[in-house]
């Protein structure tokens, strides 16, 4: 299997914690940069630390920007608890993070791997301000697989994501870069949900991180189902930009335009996805649209159990 270079640019946040996972197993992970978004960036700091460390995950983690481009910070506990990481008993912390600041490790990875992937799954703040100092490092990528927008509703306004809508100024820089964009929006990552069934083969498994990842998974759910109403486990948005580089082949997508709006009273953070084929706005972005969820599931499995040394 190819193993392509990636950094993970997140959040966590409960599915940042099991695409952490997954893009150890799946990819070459290079390293974690944390971003505020889920929490305030203390927290997601510290979460992407327990992450490696429950996990046994040899990567450095690098702290980045704790607020947006502009205005400030915004959070999301009532999806994922006031730590980042409600549910699971977390240990002490005794990972450290790097020094290297998270936009300084992410133009020196580019500089070491020509075909490096960003992917963030946070707000996109850390990659707009990399992408601001060095314009260059747009064309110099594999390309950037995101999580965040949709072409339909939002979830945080009704017309926005989360991760948009937390730095709407960061996602446009991103989106006029330049750069090979794929885009894993609510429209795909609702379709991959976490239901019960999914949660007991991954406790059933047993070892640490499966566990870990059942705890989470566990809580999440039920957070979703508080906040929304939805019943059939909460959707693991972020391993799905992560599976669209280590298994494209999972999902269905199509070539779009895609822009951010960042003055709109109503629509602010809102992806515009032009999905007419108007030959006067050149396609910008491939955007995901269907993910064959069984198999994604059976790829997130294989992942997480490995780092326990596969499943018993």
């Amino acid at each position: 299997m190819s193993r392509p270079p990636l950094i993970l640019d997140c959040d966590p946040g409960h599915d940042d914690a099991l695409a952490i996972m997954l893009a150890a197993s799946r990819a070459n992970l290079v390293a974690i940069t944390a971003v505020s978004g889920n929490a305030p960036l203390e927290r997601t700091l510290v979460n992407a630390l327990l992450t490696a460390q429950i996990a046994g995950i040899d990567v450095e983690v690098h702290e980045g920007a704790a607020k947006p481009l502009l205005g400030e910070a915004q959070h999301a506990p009532y999806i994922h608890g006031q730590t980042g990481l409600d549910g699971p008993v977390l240990p002490p912390l005794s990972k450290a993070a790097s020094k290297v600041p998270a936009v300084k490790a992410i133009l020196a990875a580019a500089e070491q791997h020509d075909d490096l992937w960003l992917v963030p799954v946070g707000p996109l703040t850390n990659v707009a301000i990399a992408l601001t100092l060095e314009p260059s490092l747009a064309k110099r990528l594999a390309g950037i697989s995101i999580m965040g927008g949709a072409y339909g509703p939002g979830n945080t306004t009704a017309a926005a994501e989360f991760n948009i809508w937390a730095d709407p100024e960061a996602a446009q820089v991103v989106f006029e870069s330049g750069a090979n964009l794929i885009l894993a929006g609510l429209d795909v990552t609702h379709q991959f949900r976490m239901n019960a069934a999914r949660v007991a083969r991954l406790r059933a498994a047993g070892g640490t991180a499966a566990t870990f990842a059942a705890d989470l998974l566990t809580f999440f759910s039920a957070a979703y189902l508080k906040h929304t109403g939805q019943a059939g486990g909460g959707p693991l948005h972020d391993p799905c930009a992560v599976l669209a580089v280590t298994d494209p082949q999972l999902f269905t997508s199509s070539r779009r335009h895609v822009a951010v709006e960042t003055a709109g009273k109503l629509t602010r953070g809102m992806t515009v996805v032009d999905r007419r084929g108007d030959l006067s706005k050149p396609a910008n972005t491939t955007v995901l649209e269907t993910i064959n969820a069984d198999a994604a599931f059976d790829v997130l499995f294989d992942a997480v159990t490995a780092l326990d040394g596969g499943a018993k």
